[in-house]
């Protein structure tokens, strides 16, 4: 499998920028995910990998072999790239079965008769289909037709797998189990997985590192735990979480290399950072993860139940406190009437602080409310 590599690539439709200057690097063997919301830029980077799409400018690479250039003037037609595409509506053949289906681009590709049937067989039961094998797509399920597609897909032995949105079309059951199937598929075939989306829960499930794009401008590459823990910036810290992270204006004053006294919500407290920070402006913002406010008899803050969503496992409260309204997610099926008084605490060592006027993250620690 090849390490692709994307240099200073940049997609332009007259004065419209797609895609603004993206450097990525893509492992062998991961499951990179491109994430954002629609019309961020994610699909035009598939594509422009995938040699769908022909980029304005930069370079792009399988290992050392270059596949674009606007440099050089090379740009290798996708059948030439190894690569296969899983688009949004599977695109399977009505008039086919299963089988005819899986066994199409082998085919056209000039495989032997046999090697083809021995192809189709393995794909079958890799995927988990040989019941399906002489049905026609009307005739099977969304996630059955999802998985035809997929072994079609893989048949031919790509390098590298592209998949756009497979999993927009299937309900909610069927998403979550087919989640599995991609993740268990990724491990058991050793290939390199591309995969687009605007659902932040099958990137966080399903990635070895998450690509998330705003206005086509790279906004932090790492993976789902890094994303989530350590956002570089407030856009990402607001995108990825569900509930959102809590945002809230403050305003600080560095009192060493590693602790800071910040006025906010109406209250004082001291943030004592995980390691040492650089401060140059007062005006900050806090990020606080929902699961980081447990509600408490015994808690320093107290708000008023604005509204309390119970989903059975867990419930979110929104709480109000100071013209703000915080989300806490507590384990377990609760209920609060509508303005009752609510006591909660900061707890965690993973509270970051972000410059409010450039976005970036400063730091990551703990806060300590003064009482």
């Amino acid at each position: 499998m090849p390490r692709i590599t994307l240099k200073n690539v940049t997609k332009q439709w007259g004065k419209f920028i797609g895609v603004n200057d993206l450097n990525l690097d893509i492992e062998d063997k991961s499951f990179v995910t491109l994430l954002g919301s629609s019309g961020c830029g994610k699909t035009t980077t598939l594509r422009m990998i995938a040699g769908l799409e022909t980029p304005t400018r930069g370079e792009i690479r399988f290992d050392d072999k270059i596949v674009f250039s606007s440099e050089k003037n090379i740009n290798i037609p996708p059948a030439k790239r190894e690569v296969g595409f899983l688009f949004q509506n599977y695109a399977l053949w009505p008039h086919m079965t299963v089988t005819q289906n899986i066994a199409f681009g082998l085919e056209t590709l000039k495989w032997k008769k046999n090697d083809i049937s021995v192809r189709v067989a393995e794909m079958l039961k890799t995927m988990k289909i040989e019941q399906f094998a002489q049905r026609y797509p009307s005739e099977l399920s969304g996630g059955q037709q999802q998985r035809v597609a997929i072994a079609r897909t893989l048949a031919p032995k790509p390098r590298v797998l592209f998949m756009d949105e497979p999993l927009s079309n299937l309900d909610a059951k069927l998403r979550g189990e087919m989640r599995t199937e991609l993740k268990r598929l990724h491990k058991d075939m050793g290939s390199t997985f591309v995969y687009v989306t605007h659902d932040q829960l099958e990137a966080m499930t399903l990635s070895t590192k998450i690509c998330l794009m705003n206005e086509g401008v790279l906004q932090q590459y790492a993976p789902p735990l890094e994303v989530y823990n350590r956002p570089a910036n407030l856009f990402v810290a607001d995108f990825v979480g569900n509930p959102a992270m809590n945002i809230v204006d403050a305003r600080a004053k560095k009192l060493s290399p590693t602790t800071a006294e910040i006025d906010f919500l109406g209250c004082k407290a001291i943030f004592q950072a995980n390691e040492a920070f650089d401060l140059n402006t007062e005006n900050i913002s806090l990020g606080i993860r929902p699961e980081f406010l447990p509600i408490s008899g015994h808690g320093l803050l107290e708000g008023q139940a604005y509204s309390t969503l119970p989903a059975g496992m867990e419930t979110t409260v929104k709480i109000k406190i100071a013209d703000e309204i915080l989300s806490s997610v507590v384990f377990g099926a609760i209920d609060y009437e509508t303005d009752a008084r609510i006591r909660f605490n900061i707890t965690g060592n993973g509270i970051l602080v972000f410059d409010r006027k450039s976005g970036l993250m400063i730091a990551s620690g703990r806060v300590d409310v003064q009482e």
